[in-house]
């Protein structure tokens, strides 16, 4: 090979990465062994820049006038005391999917209110939660609850300034950088797990991981629905403290489980979860929402949550939902296409949309108002929310797995080889 040869070749190979360098910058999708036909994609993590947050509902709250005699037993049911007047916008915008109400709020408030972590630590998780999501509504309820917790006005504000702003106890800090690893590498790091267990018991550790978990989900379902902070709530987000989130690179899956599961019947992630019974009853029925109850047709459903498991890279939840759970090639699915993403030329244009739904959620925990038009063309109201749920829910099972080291069974199929 002449030498003019070799040097044609490296500049077009130059050229060639910084175009994908270029595309990559524009569309938040990095491509992977991209000399190939068909290039495997990863999403871009999130926590890069603020989440876009709306200033009107794109679902608005269910009018207290229009409820129906069902919609008015759920908020009995739900809201704090059981009274009518104390359900909150995302309680009142979760209305228009009864169904989905019996599947989130169980968890919601044991979580909020019954977990075996004290308000204090609660709050601390969610507010950082907030913060991560840019969430005003979980900010403005949980500043307001935050304050009855015992934390003042400078703390609150320095959950915003994160875990390496002065004054905070040490363990309170690991509070904040769990929930910031678990925003942005969908796992905690073994230093992090190690800190916790010197203060808590497997109990309380579970509880900290799905607290920081539910409360992604709620955010990431909120921006998207655009549920707006509650009349009388005066906190906000502060904006004068800089967006920034710090944290280790992610480390690699876990070979050994952190969290063994209960022996007996069902798959690795139910025995494991149910270590924690009463954490176990409460999260049942959210996923009992997700993957039964819900009106999605089951080829979008298994869409929609094999691409959440690739983006948070959760080989588990992959392996479940090609396989024995999701039986994701019964629906007409082929895992390498939605390994490969939205370019994949396999899918009709609402396919494309229900992958970038999930690949926005992940990276921006909102969804763009071209895709939310898109979605909304595609489906109705509650089917609409059951995808931002679905999406939002196999983000954070997807946490949950990668946390506690949750492993593949005999059988299992890993991540494809995407050529």
């Amino acid at each position: 090979m002449s030498g003019r040869t070799k040097h044609a070749l490296v500049t077009h190979a130059s050229t060639q990465h910084v175009l994908m360098k270029m595309l990559a910058a524009a569309t938040g999708v990095l491509l992977l062994n991209a000399g190939t036909a068909a290039a495997q994609t990863s999403v871009e993590a999130p926590g890069a820049k603020r989440p876009m947050m709306l200033t009107k509902p794109r679902i608005a709250p269910v009018p207290q006038a229009e409820w129906t005699e069902a919609q008015r037993a759920l908020v009995a049911k739900y809201a704090p005391g059981g009274e009518i007047g104390k359900a909150d916008n995302g309680l009142r915008t979760l209305l228009h999917s009864p169904d989905m109400v019996d599947g989130l709020m169980p968890y919601t408030n044991y979580l909020s209110n019954e977990s075996t972590l004290t308000p204090r630590h609660r709050e601390l998780l969610i507010l950082r939660v907030a913060w991560d999501c840019a969430s005003q509504p979980l900010w403005a309820t949980h500043a307001a609850r935050a304050k009855s917790a015992g934390l003042s006005a400078a703390e609150i504000k320095r959950v915003a300034e994160g875990p390496d702003a002065k004054g905070w106890d040490p363990f309170e800090a690991t509070l904040l950088r769990l929930v910031d690893q678990a925003y942005r590498n969908s796992s905690v790091s073994e230093a992090t797990w190690k800190a916790l267990s010197a203060n808590y018991d497997m109990f309380h550790m579970v509880d900290a991981v799905e607290t920081a978990g539910h409360f992604i989900m709620l955010g990431m379902m909120y921006n998207a629905f655009g549920v707006q902070p509650d009349e009388g709530l005066a906190d906000r987000l502060p904006t004068d403290v800089a967006y920034k989130i710090s944290v280790p690179p992610r480390e690699p899956a876990l070979t050994v489980a952190r969290l063994t599961p209960v022996e007996g019947r069902g798959i690795s992630v139910n025995r494991t979860i149910a270590r924690h019974p009463k954490l176990s009853e409460k999260w049942g029925p959210r996923q009992r929402f997700i993957v039964g109850v819900s009106k999605l047709p089951p080829k979008q459903r298994e869409l929609l949550t094999l691409r959440a498991g690739w983006d948070a890279q959760s080989e588990y939840e992959w392996a479940k939902h090609v396989g024995s759970v999701g039986r994701a090639r019964d629906h007409g699915l082929d895992p390498v296409k939605i390994a490969e993403g939205a370019t994949a030329s396999v899918w009709s244009p609402f396919e494309k949309t229900l992958i970038h739904t999930v690949d926005e959620l992940y990276r921006d925990s909102n969804v763009s108002d071209a895709t939310w038009r898109e979605l909304t063309a595609g489906l109705d109201t509650p089917l609409t929310m059951a995808a931002v749920a679905t999406a939002s829910d196999f983000r954070v099972i997807s946490l949950s797995l990668l946390a506690y080291g949750v492993q593949l069974e005999e059988g299992d199929e890993h991540f494809p080889k995407v050529k």
